[in-house]
C-alpha cells in the first residue's frame, strides 16, 4: 500500500479533532461539495480519493459566527498587547508540539512534499514568534507641535474583526501571517479557507482557540467553511469586517476589492505572481540553476512565487538550460509523504488540464519543449494528479504569449537576452509584480536591478531565487498582484487603526497655522 494512504483518524486524533462537531469521516461523496452543500469533501490529489469532509455553513450560521466574532473583538480589544502576546506564545508552542501532525495533514490534503508542509507549520510558529514580540512595541511617533505648549502623538487601535480569504496552496502559513498579526493588534479573525483544504483549516482553527479558550478568549478565532456565494460573498459584504485580507487569483482579488471599496471597506491582497528570475553573463551558475529549479518546481509550481520565466543572457543560455534539464531528469515525482520525493500532485484534474493546454499553447506559439510537459504516471498512484515538470525555451524573437499568462503548474519558460536593460523590461513586461531575481556578481548590475528602474516588484532578490520568502519582510507585490504587504516590518499596521492625538497642556486655546479666532465685542458704526 502507498504511503500517500495515511491514518487519517489517527491524524485527527494527534490533531485533537476526532471528535469536533464539523468533521464527517468516511465522507458518502467524492471530492468537493457534496450535492446538498452542506460537506466539504477534501481528497488525496496523490490518490484522487477522498480523505475526510468539513461542514458547511449555511447563511445563518456565518451570521452568528460573524457575531461571536464581533463580540470577542469588543473585549479582546481591551486585553493589553503584552497580554494578547502571551496568547499568541502559547499558540506557537503548540503549533510546536503538533508541527508534525500537521505538516503531515498539509501534505495529504494539498500534495506538498512533507519537507514543505513541515515548513508551512513553522512559517506560523515563526510569525508567533514575531508577534509575541510585536505585543511589547506596535509603537507610534511623537511629533513636534507648532504651538506653544501643545504636543502630537500618533497612536495604533485595534481596528475590529478581520475576515481572511485563503488558497488552497498555503493552508495553514497564510492564515498564520494574519492571525497571528491580528491577534496582538487586538483584532479577532473570521478565516474562509480553500475546499480543497478545509481539514487542515478545521484543524489549524481548532488548536489556536483551543488555547484561546484554555487562557480566557473564545472566539478570537473562527472558520467559516463553503463556496464563495454563501461563505465568501457575504464575507466580503459585511461592515463588521472593516478589513479583508484575502490571497487567490487577480480575478478573485479584483471582485473583492471592488465589493470592499463599495462600503469603504479595506483590503489586503494577496494575488497572483508571474516570476521572472535574471541570470546575467558574471553568473554563478552553480548557484543560479539549483536556486531555478527549486523556485520552478517546489510545490509542483503551485506557489505565487513560483519561477515561471527565466531570463538568460545569451552567451549562457546553452550552458543553463543544458544544466537545468540534466537537473530536471533527477526529480523523483510521486508521494509527497515518501522520503526522496521532490514533486508531488497538483491539487486537481482540472489544474493538470491547464498545465497540458499551456505546454500545447506554447509550442503552437513557436516555444521548443526541452524536458517534460506530460502526465505523469506514478506506480500505484494511478489516479493522482501528476505531471513532468516542462521547461519550454522561447522562440529567438522571444516572443511567446503564453508566458504572460499565469499557469499554476510547473512550467519554466526560458528567454534570452543580450544586455541588463533588456532583461528588467522583460522582468517587468509581467501584469503581475510579485517577486523577482538576478543571479550576477557584478555588484552593479546587482544595484540596477534593485534601483528604482529595476525590478518593478515587491520583492526583488540577488543571488537568491524568487520563493522562499522569510516573515521578517513584508510578502506581497506590486500591480495586478494586490499591492498588499502581510507577515513582517510594518505590515501589522494594516491590522490596526491610526489616531492622531493634540494634547494642549497650556491655558490658552491656541489654533495651527497661526489662525486667530477672538470674539470681537465691538459694535459696528452706522
Amino acid at each position: 500500500m502507498s504511503t500517500a494512504t495515511h491514518d487519517v483518524p489517527a491524524l485527527a486524533r494527534a490533531l485533537g479533532i476526532h471528535d469536533h462537531p464539523r468533521l464527517v469521516m468516511n465522507p458518502p461523496h467524492p471530492e468537493g461539495l457534496s450535492p446538498d452543500g452542506t460537506l466539504a469533501v477534501s481528497a488525496n490529489p496523490a490518490t484522487g480519493e477522498p480523505i475526510a469532509a468539513v461542514r458547511t455553513e449555511t447563511r445563518d450560521s456565518l451570521d452568528a459566527t460573524l457575531g461571536r466574532a464581533h463580540r470577542a473583538f469588543l473585549a479582546w480589544r481591551n486585553v493589553p498587547a503584552p497580554t494578547r502576546g502571551l496568547v499568541v506564545r502559547a499558540i506557537a508552542d503548540e503549533f510546536r508540539r503538533l508541527k508534525e501532525p500537521l505538516g503531515r495533514l498539509v501534505s495529504l490534503e494539498v500534495g506538498k512534499i512533507l519537507q514543505e508542509g513541515l515548513g508551512e507549520v513553522q512559517e506560523t510558529i515563526d510569525i508567533a514568534d514575531y508577534a509575541v514580540g510585536l505585543s511589547r512595541q506596535l509603537p507610534g511617533l511623537t511629533l513636534p507641535s507648532e504651538r506653544p505648549e501643545h504636543r502630537l502623538i500618533e497612536q495604533w487601535h485595534p481596528l475590529g474583526p478581520i475576515g481572511v480569504i485563503t488558497a488552497f496552496n498555503f493552508p495553514n502559513a497564510v492564515w498564520g501571517w494574519n492571525a497571528m498579526l491580528a491577534a496582538v493588534c487586538g483584532d479577532t479573525t473570521v478565516w474562509k479557507p480553500s475546499l480543497f483544504a478545509p481539514l487542515t483549516a478545521l484543524a489549524t482553527n481548532h488548536i489556536a482557540q483551543r488555547v484561546a479558550s484554555s487562557m480566557g478568549h473564545d472566539d478570537l478565532f473562527t472558520l467559516a467553511v463553503g463556496p464563495d456565494d454563501t461563505v465568501a460573498k457575504p464575507l466580503v459584504d459585511d461592515k463588521r469586517l472593516p478589513l479583508i485580507s484575502a490571497t487567490g487569483s487577480c480575478r478573485m482579488g479584483r471582485l473583492v476589492g471592488e465589493a470592499v471599496a463599495r462600503r469603504l471597506g479595506r483590503c489586503l491582497l494577496e494575488l497572483g505572481g508571474n516570476n521572472a528570475a535574471i541570470i546575467d553573463a558574471s553568473a554563478d551558475l552553480d548557484l543560479a540553476v539549483p536556486a531555478v529549479v527549486f523556485g520552478a518546481v517546489g510545490t509542483a509550481g503551485q506557489r505565487c512565487t513560483t519561477t515561471r520565466r527565466l531570463i538568460v543572457h545569451e552567451s549562457l543560455a546553452d550552458e543553463v538550460t543544458r544544466r537545468l534539464v540534466k537537473a530536471y531528469a533527477t526529480i523523483r515525482i510521486g508521494d509527497p509523504l515518501a522520503e526522496g520525493t521532490l514533486v508531488g500532485p497538483l491539487i486537481s484534474d482540472a489544474a493538470v488540464r491547464a498545465f497540458l493546454a499551456a505546454v500545447e499553447a506554447a509550442k503552437a506559439q513557436g516555444g521548443r519543449l526541452l524536458c517534460g510537459g506530460t502526465v505523469a504516471r506514478v506506480p500505484g498512484l494511478e489516479r493522482g494528479r501528476f505531471v513532468t515538470p516542462a521547461i519550454i525555451r522561447a522562440p529567438s524573437e522571444n516572443r511567446l504569449p503564453i508566458a504572460h499568462e499565469e499557469t499554476f503548474a510547473p512550467i519554466l519558460y526560458v528567454f534570452t537576452t543580450r544586455t541588463l536593460d533588456e532583461a528588467i523590461v522583460m522582468n517587468n513586461s509581467a501584469d503581475q509584480g510579485l517577486s523577482s531575481a538576478i543571479f550576477t556578481d557584478s555588484l552593479r548590475n546587482a544595484e540596477r536591478f534593485l534601483a528604482p528602474a529595476g525590478s518593478d516588484c515587491g520583492i526583488a532578490n540577488v543571488n537568491a531565487g524568487t520563493s522562499g520568502a522569510e516573515i521578517g519582510g513584508a510578502f506581497g507585490g506590486e500591480k495586478d498582484t494586490g499591492g498588499g504587504r502581510e507577515s513582517g516590518s510594518d505590515s501589522w499596521k494594516a491590522y490596526m487603526r491610526r489616531q492622531t492625538c493634540t494634547i494642549n497642556h497650556g491655558s490658552a486655546v491656541r489654533l495651527a497655522q497661526g489662525i486667530t479666532f477672538e470674539r470681537r465685542d465691538e459694535h459696528p458704526q452706522g
